[in-house]
């Protein structure tokens, strides 16, 4: 069986909790300035069984000006749409405001009723059904039945709701699949249970027992019960008016507006891309960066609504916009908006939400318009390609792509595996299901190879440029796992050539030309004529003044080119010499089987000075082994001898 919810609409004083008293014997009135002053102010709640067995939530919603508000609040979360109107006054104010506000909610399916019956002559009836008919022409409700009944006499009653049970029986069900969202519209505590809040459930579900994240706010809090009809559940799904105990959760952090959320999906956002429609009967044009106030799920936020071309919107147009938001609130792209004015308070537009975490743009982009039509009308692969593009090299993770495009979590997996195997989008972080468009990877391969080629150009005598350096030149925004599968793919497709913690490019080489070349041969003669007692790297620099900079550009290429040998950061050997050394050590503990320092001394005639570096050079270089005060080779210690 499907879950419907469905609300009424209408101006103050026409019969909305009449009727629904009538047909379910529920008062929706609860407050005691509703029953004293006679009007609905707040949101009321009933359910309603059909001849069939269909069960169906009611919204009753205010019909006072003062109290619009609360009405699109409870309008959100509405699949069918009872527009009830006085047969002794006709559509008035309000009774086209709340149809505007249907049709701006994207609500397609509902029944006119025609109530207070009992109070006019048949005449008058027919006269005002006429009416109505009219006033309902190119609207959602054109084709929908207006029932002519009396919550007093109970006179048409049965036909509205065979009226009621067929277009219900036309409504779409709402999807399960997607994330569990709940728009609060109402908070209490009910003693011995604690905070609960009441909500229409708008996709996909909850258990008992389950976290779940409030929003904006981001608070953890656990489901400790769930209501349906006034009936314990054990779960409840989309379509459901549902009310939620939560655990360990204060009445006071929650207010209308907040949102019950699947937790780690949402990210809280000021910033939204939407098609905006104006109403025909808005007052004025609205300007650039016109304060609004802004109604989405139950919550109302004071905006600013930015256009992308031009200064104003004209009455009647669509156009597509930015808002930007006072105070934080979630949404899912696809999800409705209302728009009323900031002052005098009145209706004067909405639409739809196409991203809902959006950036900062330039105004009169040709680009800007591309993406919102294909996020607006286009394919969901079309809409997921739009919305990779805009999240940048550093990806997406796979929930918030739903959430960008409006698609059920398992619906947008295949849509990616299909890009993957086109090699349109690519899966940059298994444990967080990171994505990226394919280009913009390839976008940040080209910039690390002309960052490389750049580092090359400033310092051509340095083999290559460090992996750190590189990846902060890319952007501190980049994340490490990003870089390191782009350097990887890089070098294994020949592009860079990785050595240790230095990258480069294939052909780059270091040269020595002119001045830096006659440096080289003097650094040569040096070292090979100092034989095993070279002076500090500090000396060496002395020798050639105003030139430090140089001299260790120098000193690193002859490191490179195997010509020296870096035993520390101050001393360096010619590197024949050290070879030598090495073989003839070998030799020396293949006969004696070890050495201690002072032995390495006498048989080297090298001061302390020289003796304890080298000899920790041969043990990081794995010639030797120490073993308490002395030194062995290493191979005779491995093979056990």
């Amino acid at each position: 069986m499907k879950h419907v919810i469905l609300g009424t609409a209408g101006h103050v004083d026409h019969g909305k909790t009449a009727l629904i008293k009538a047909l379910t014997g529920i008062d929706t009135d609860r407050l005691k300035e509703e029953k004293e002053r006679g009007i609905t102010i707040e949101l009321g709640f009933a359910q309603l069984t059909l001849s069939s067995g269909q069960q169906v939530g009611i919204v009753d919603v205010p019909g006072h000006e003062k109290f619009v508000k609360n009405m699109v609040a409870g309008a959100g979360g509405i699949d069918v749409v009872a527009l009830i109107i006085a047969a002794d006054e006709g559509v008035m104010p309000q009774t086209r405001e709340h149809l505007d506000i249907c049709q701006l909610l994207g609500i397609r399916k509902g029944l006119a009723a025609l109530t207070k019956i009992d109070l006019v002559d048949e005449e008058w009836r027919n006269l005002v059904i006429e009416d109505i008919k009219e006033f309902l022409q190119g609207t959602f409700l054109e084709s929908s039945p207006v029932v002519p009944l009396s919550a007093v006499t109970g006179e048409g009653l049965s036909e509205f709701l065979s009226a009621m049970e067929f277009v219900i029986g036309e409504t779409d069900e709402r999807p399960e699949a997607g994330f569990f969202r709940l728009p609060v519209d109402r908070v209490f505590t009910m003693r011995g249970f604690g905070t609960v809040v009441t909500g229409t459930l708008l996709s996909g579900l909850v258990k008992i027992g389950d976290t779940v994240e409030i929003m904006p706010d981001q608070l953890p809090a656990k489901i400790r019960g769930i209501q349906i009809h006034n009936e314990l559940s054990e779960v409840a799904v989309a379509g459901q008016r549902t009310a939620i105990n939560l655990q360990g959760i204060e009445k006071e952090t929650l207010q209308r507006g907040a949102v019950l959320a699947t937790s780690n999906t949402f990210t809280p956002s000021v910033r939204m891309d939407v098609v905006l429609n104006y109403l025909p009967s808005a007052p004025r044009k609205l300007k650039n960066r016109t304060p609004v106030r802004f109604h989405t799920g139950t919550s109302e936020i004071i905006a600013r609504i930015i256009l992308f071309d031009g200064e104003a919107i004209a009455p009647g147009e669509e156009h597509y916009a930015q808002v930007l938001l006072d105070s934080p609130t979630i949404a899912m792209s696809g999800d409705r908006f209302v728009i009323r004015s900031y002052s005098p308070v009145t209706t004067i537009g909405g639409g739809e939400i196409l991203d809902p975490l959006t950036q900062k743009h330039k105004r009169q982009m040709h680009t800007i318009a591309e993406d919102l039509s294909l996020l607006k009308d286009g394919t969901l692969q079309q809409k997921t390609r739009v919305i990779l593009m805009r999240s940048g090299m550093n990806g997406i993770t796979a929930r918030e792509l739903s959430v960008r495009t409006g698609t059920a979590p398992k619906r947008q997996d295949k849509i990616l595996e299909e890009m993957f195997s086109k090699k349109e989008a690519l899966l940059i972080d298994r444990d967080e299901q990171r994505v990226t468009s394919f280009t913009s990877y390839k976008d940040l391969q080209n910039r690390l190879c002309e960052d490389i080629a750049s580092f090359h150009e400033k310092f051509p005598l340095k083999e290559g440029c460090p992996k750190e350096e590189l990846r902060i030149r890319a952007g501190d925004y980049i994340s490490s796992k990003l870089f390191n599968r782009a350097v990887r793919d890089l070098e294994k497709n020949g592009k860079i050539v990785v050595e240790k913690e230095n990258v480069r490019t294939p052909e780059h080489r270091v040269a020595l030309n002119g001045e830096l070349d006659d440096m080289r041969g003097k650094i040569v003669r040096i070292y090979r004529e100092s034989n095993l007692t070279p002076p500090a790297t500090k000396d060496i620099v002395e020798q050639f003044p105003r030139k430090r900079e140089a001299v260790h550009n120098v000193l690193n290429v002859m490191i490179n080119e195997r010509v020296l040998t870096k035993i520390n950061e101050e001393m360096y050997f010619y590197t024949e010499h050290i070879n030598t050394l090495a073989e003839e050590y070998k030799q020396f503990l293949l006969k004696n089987k070890q050495a201690t320092p002072g032995i390495f001394r006498e048989i080297t005639g090298l001061s302390r000075k020289y003796t304890i570096p080298l000899m920790e050079y041969f043990d990081k270089t794995k010639l030797t082994i120490r073993i308490g005060d002395h030194r062995v080779l290493r191979e005779k210690k491995e093979n056990g001898n």
